[in-house]
């Protein structure tokens, strides 16, 4: 198995595209760390199916984010492998956006990213080997209206993936952003009635005319796709690529 030897944290990786990822890494033999909340007794049944440990730091303090990194290195190893999945959403246009809903989903789906990555790095580079891979989202190439806290974070994590490309292009790391249109995961389900509320439309308008509007092959992209983009990402065929912003939506960026 590809992975074998290798220590994965996936961060958001109790349920959606995280749990898929995670499957999928230690499917390839990894070592693997879930971060997320959730009932305790799923929690138990996905750390037993998967061998692996769980810490359900909050994303939002960086003492906890530290306290995981901390855990993931003495307990597990590594990291060798980052993914930085977890995000929250919530809709609301500009003028009427809550300042507390901005600033969680900034510390979330933005600082969260810099303050985990910062933390593998100094591992990764004694080994000479890395791989961090980012969840961005079509969002960190176009933007919706309603949605100005999640763009604005997911162009910050596509552009922060860049840097930190150059930054390790010679350390044997690699960091490329993944960037999904509309995947069908509890993250998706729950915006519905926000958007419903906020446009006026049914739930059956809301996911044909709003959500997979934009998306040619109307259709919600899987989290297994997603996962089997971040798995070639680990291999060697990818060890070229990295400052990637990566598209699978379905063809909603061609356009």
């Amino acid at each position: 198995m590809i992975l074998t030897g290798k220590t994965a944290l996936v961060t958001g990786s109790t349920s959606g595209i995280g749990l898929a990822i995670a499957r999928a890494l230690a499917g390839a033999g990894a070592r693997v760390m879930l971060n997320g909340f959730g009932e305790d007794a799923e929690i138990a049944a996905l750390t037993q199916e998967l061998g692996a440990l769980h810490d359900g730091a909050d994303l939002a303090d960086p003492a906890a984010i530290a306290a995981m990194m901390a855990r993931c290195a003495d307990e597990l190893g590594g990291p060798d492998i980052l993914v930085n999945n977890a995000g929250i959403q919530h809709v609301a246009p500009v003028a009427d956006f809550p300042p507390d809903k901005w600033d969680a989903i900034i510390a979330i789906n933005l600082s969260a990213v810099f303050h985990t990555t910062r933390l593998a790095l100094a591992g990764m580079k004694a080994r000479g080997w890395g791989r961090v891979i980012n969840t961005a989202s079509a969002h960190s190439l176009v933007a919706s209206p309603n949605k100005s806290a999640y763009v604005a974070a997911k162009h910050g994590v596509a552009g922060f993936t860049k840097a930190l490309a150059l930054e390790t292009a010679r350390d044997g790391i690699t960091a490329n952003c993944i960037s999904p249109g509309y995947v069908w995961t509890p993250l998706v389900e729950k915006q519905i009635p926000d958007t419903m509320a906020t446009r006026g439309l049914t739930r059956d308008e809301v996911i044909n005319d709003v959500l997979l509007a934009a998306q040619p092959t109307k259709r919600f992209v899987t989290p297994e796709e997603v996962a089997g983009l971040a798995l070639y990402l680990c291999g060697d065929a990818a060890g070229s690529i990295t400052g990637a912003n990566l598209s699978m939506d379905g063809g909603w960026t061609a356009q």
